[in-house]
């Protein structure tokens, strides 16, 4: 398994990065992650949608928090052709509980808990930490991956306005 040292930092301490890095073009590495009420789902159950697959830390930190609520907006303009995805390493249960805090409706949390699949599939997971370092894939409807964007540091939130357009190209 490939490990690209420094590849993020947090609080600016370099980190570990497990997994191969996923390119543009590249077909999306199809594995199965937990729903909140525990049923396994494929990334390609969502094939024929435009997917963004937003990889983040935990659901239960600042950051995670805003950008997942964003999501969640940008997903009810964009319409029915899109799904926002948030994947981390949070239990369902956790995922679930925080989803009906946070009023999020639009976008469906995946948890990696079990094996680390998608972590270490899409190149994600910190090795130090056992957590998804915070990266945005968007993925068209044939299931090739048309952008990504790595948070350089974990503590910050993504280039919105980047993924939107990503998937703006994608909706023609």
């Amino acid at each position: 398994m490939s490990e690209r040292k420094g590849a993020v930092t947090l609080r600016g301490n370099p980190l570990t990065l497990v997994g191969e890095e996923i390119r543009e073009g590249t077909p999306a590495p199809d594995v199965v992650l937990l729903d909140n009420d525990l049923k396994a789902v494929r990334l390609s159950d969502f094939r024929g949608k435009v997917l963004i697959v937003s990889a983040v830390p935990s659901l239960d930190t600042p950051v995670c928090d805003m950008e997942t609520r964003r999501f969640n907006t940008e997903a009810a303009a964009l319409g029915p052709e899109v799904q926002v995805l948030t994947v981390s390493m949070d239990l369902p249960f956790a995922q679930k509980r925080w989803c009906g805090a946070a009023g999020v409706d639009k976008v469906k949390t995946l948890s990696d808990h079990r094996e680390g699949a998608f972590g270490r599939a899409y190149g994600v997971l910190i090795q130090e930490l056992r957590l998804l370092a915070r990266s945005i894939f968007v993925v068209d409807r044939q299931g090739v991956v048309r952008y990504v964007q790595h948070v350089k540091e974990v503590s910050q939130e993504p280039d919105y306005g980047a993924v939107i357009a990503a998937v703006k190209k994608l909706l023609v």
